[in-house]
């Protein structure tokens, strides 16, 4: 079975062109991202590491600094941990915040200009095979000579269409993923929002906050 399927690849790649090529690269490209991006947000939101946010969110939120501390630990590979360790050794200002987000933004959306790029690309490939493919048979019906085997001209026509299923099928089982990575992203970012909030709530309302306010 499996050496069937790659006669049949090997097939489809010399019927279909140059164009063949560049749209392999963009499907390897695209599998290889994908399933980076899959293992991330997998990890990234898992159940065990959703409830470790939901109680490092309620610590930030009840001012208790060392409780948050503790459930961060060694987890700054998180992008939630390292954003309320970075509030927590900072303070928890809008300026700390907003820096800390855009340098945790291309981790959060790595890749996704790249996703976004193949889904573009691809069926614009396609569309070139197709025209290359309908100019090869178009030259052989403008020479003199006379065609005595239709398959001549059908191989240009062949070209023009495996090329275009190849660009729609890649775009298309790009987008897929591509729609719920940024579904995550988005989910990441109001996480984000979630924790910023927490943390200044707890920090105007912590003892020493209380404290300074009833002296002045």
């Amino acid at each position: 079975m499996l050496g069937g399927a790659i006669d049949t690849l090997s097939s489809l790649m010399v019927r279909g062109g140059w164009v063949m090529w560049p749209l392999l690269a963009l499907s390897v490209v695209s599998v290889t991202l994908c399933l980076e991006r899959a293992w991330f947000w997998a990890h990234l939101h898992s159940p065990a590491r959703r409830e470790r946010l939901n109680r490092l969110n309620a610590a930030l939120r009840s001012g208790h600094a060392e409780e948050a501390k503790r459930l961060i630990g060694r987890a700054r590979a998180s992008v939630y941990f390292e954003l309320a360790a970075r509030l927590l050794d900072d303070r928890a200002t809008d300026a700390v915040a907003i820096e800390c987000v855009e340098e945790l933004r291309p981790v959060v959306e790595r890749f996704m200009p790249t996703l976004s790029t193949i889904i573009t690309a691809a069926p614009l490939l396609g569309i070139l095979g197709t025209v290359t493919g309908l100019i090869n048979s178009f030259e052989l019906l403008g020479t003199s000579r006379m065609i005595t085997d239709p398959r001549e001209i059908s191989g240009g026509i062949a070209e023009a269409l495996i090329t275009t299923a190849a660009g729609l099928i890649i775009a298309l089982l790009t987008l897929f993923p591509y729609m719920m990575f940024k579904g995550h992203v988005e989910r990441a970012y109001r996480r984000m929002e979630a924790i910023v909030a927490a943390a200044q709530h707890g920090a105007a309302s912590a003892p020493s906050a209380t404290a300074g306010r009833s002296e002045k």
